[in-house]
């Protein structure tokens, strides 16, 4: 993952997407039936829940149900492997699927450069 770093600053500037900002084109770009995700966990839920910031993701669902599970059997802890086991899943899942935001945002800016380029010339 570090590979971007010298295309972000070194190389190609131009074509290397942001990872801190959101996609700038639309998610159902060349595919129609593609949908944009959405956070299972409401607002309210997580402000219940006392989620700080960081953890306010597309797995907080995840971690309240570990959190409540945590709570609810304090000294036996090692009955929340299953909540555990669907956040991790979850946790890695999203990662999966940011790295694959980040590649198509990469791809679709590197076309737009080379039809700009060829409508240029």
């Amino acid at each position: 993952m570090g590979a971007h770093l010298g295309r972000r600053y070194l190389t190609r500037p131009d074509t290397e997407p942001d990872p801190d900002n959101i996609p700038s084109f639309p998610a159902d770009l060349g595919f129609p039936e593609r949908q944009e995700r959405v956070m299972i966990a409401t607002q309210q839920e997580m402000n219940d829940a006392q989620l700080p910031l960081s953890q306010r993701d597309y797995c907080a669902h995840h971690l309240i149900k570990l959190l409540k599970c945590k709570r609810d059997t304090w000294p036996n802890f090692f009955a929340c492997k299953h909540e555990r086991h669907d956040w991790d899943y979850c946790e890695h899942h999203d990662y999966v699927m940011r790295m694959k935001e980040y590649e198509r945002e990469r791809r679709l800016l590197m076309r737009k450069k080379q039809m700009e380029e060829r409508q240029a010339a």
